[in-house]
């Protein structure tokens, strides 16, 4: 057989078979007086078997142990690891889906918040939060105030990210914070175009610290007012300098308020 009849008759192409003999996995013919290779039976009853180990699912380097003398490895025990690998692939695309499903299910209920997919704890608090679409839509603090508990979502560690959401969750749950929490929302929106001494900015520091629990700069991987932090300085350096120096003056508010319910 010449290289394109072994091919057909296997189900591959010339290219894999060439890759397979570059690769070791499948022995050169001989070759007739014109250079042509020249394949038998041997050639492709080895060739199925390594199409059906691909379709398996090992990799060439396995396909090369399992047909090996000397590998070391019988196929009994390459096709057990490869069953455990496929069986946590399995756990993982489940767990995906199951995830997806929660997701569809807000979507379809008008839950999903804007900047989704996030955990099913921060959509819980964006729905704590939003009293309704109007203030969620012309408050632009407030779309950055979920932009920034977004990213914490995705990049901070589980513990602080778990401590946060509780913790934030938990205020949430009180008495007039979520008031409170859109009135600090509007007073930061004001000061957009306001001097750092404006007294307004007082007044922002204090309503929005009175709307967070004090150990919300844990979860933040911040335990002092540290503007070289560098999470902390990209997000002032997103403010305007007003909401800037609204916002050192809240963190000094509950930095020294957790300093003081820890004694």
């Amino acid at each position: 057989m010449r290289i394109g009849e072994l091919a057909a008759a296997v189900g591959v192409t010339t290219r894999t078979v060439r890759h397979y003999h570059h690769l070791g996995l499948l022995p050169e013919p001989e070759r007739r007086p014109n250079g042509y290779r020249e394949y038998g039976l041997r050639h492709a009853v080895a060739l199925a078997r390594i199409r059906r180990l691909t379709e398996l699912g090992l990799g060439l380097a396995e396909v090369r142990d399992v047909l090996a003398d000397d590998a070391g490895r019988d196929l009994a025990e390459v096709l057990a690891e490869l069953d455990d690998d496929l069986a946590r692939q399995e756990a993982a695309i489940q767990e995906r889906r199951a995830r997806l499903r929660v997701l569809l299910a807000e979507a379809e209920a008008g839950r999903l918040p804007a900047e989704g997919p996030v955990s099913p704890e921060l959509t819980a608090l964006f729905g704590d939060l939003a009293q309704d679409s109007t203030v969620r839509s012309e408050s632009p603090m407030a779309a950055k105030d979920r932009e920034i508990l977004a990213l914490l979502d995705t990049a901070a560690g589980p513990e602080d990210r778990e401590r946060l959401l509780s913790a934030l969750r938990g205020s949430t749950g009180e008495p007039g914070v979520v008031d409170r929490a859109h009135q600090a929302y509007a007073l930061l929106d004001e000061l957009v175009d306001a001097d750092p001494g404006d007294p307004r900015v007082d007044e922002a520091a204090e309503l929005l610290a009175s709307c967070l629990p004090d150990s919300a700069l844990d979860g933040l991987g911040i335990g002092e007012v540290d503007e070289d932090h560098s999470f902390l300085r990209a997000f002032l350096d997103d403010l305007a300098p007003a909401q800037a120096e609204a916002i050192r003056r809240t963190m000094r508010l509950l930095v020294g308020r957790h300093r003081g319910g820890a004694r």
